[in-house]
């Protein structure tokens, strides 16, 4: 099952806070509180669980080393899961330019529920913290019944 809209529907409840999971390189797993949304992909337009994470972050050298990652999401006893591979795009990966990642930022920021009264103040630290777009396309999605 891949439809995310248990998943979206349970991070709009709790501002976009939700568990993220990496691989260390020993194989134990590290558990990052963070706030993801879902949105089209930017090139594929799949539907994705997006983040953005501060450049040298663990987060981003455990999915560098490994790109499984699994995404927890809950309110009060509901809770969804999305397991899948990530894909970073960030100033440290070449994968975009400048504008397109400070378009994707932003997109990622709105996508979990964020708003800006300043976003030129808000793309200037993104590029200084050199943050990078996260997007976990899902291959695998599971929820508690309701």
């Amino acid at each position: 099952m891949t439809d995310m809209s248990a998943f979206a529907e349970l991070l709009s409840r709790d501002h976009g806070l939700c568990v993220l999971n990496t691989l260390r390189r020993d194989g134990s797993v590290q558990s990052s509180v963070v706030n993801a949304g879902v949105m089209a992909h930017p090139r594929t337009s799949d539907r994705v669980v997006a983040l953005v994470a501060i450049g040298g972050s663990l987060k981003l050298r455990h999915l560098r080393a490994d790109p499984r990652a699994t995404v927890v999401a809950r309110a009060g006893w509901e809770w969804a899961t999305v397991e899948g591979t990530a894909e970073i795009i960030g100033p440290d990966d070449g994968s975009v330019g400048p504008e397109e990642l400070r378009l994707l930022l932003r997109a990622v920021f709105e996508a979990a529920g964020g708003t800006h009264d300043d976003w030129d103040t808000y793309d200037r630290v993104m590029r200084d913290e050199r943050r990078a777009a996260v997007l976990i396309t899902p291959t695998r999605v599971y929820s508690n019944p309701r």
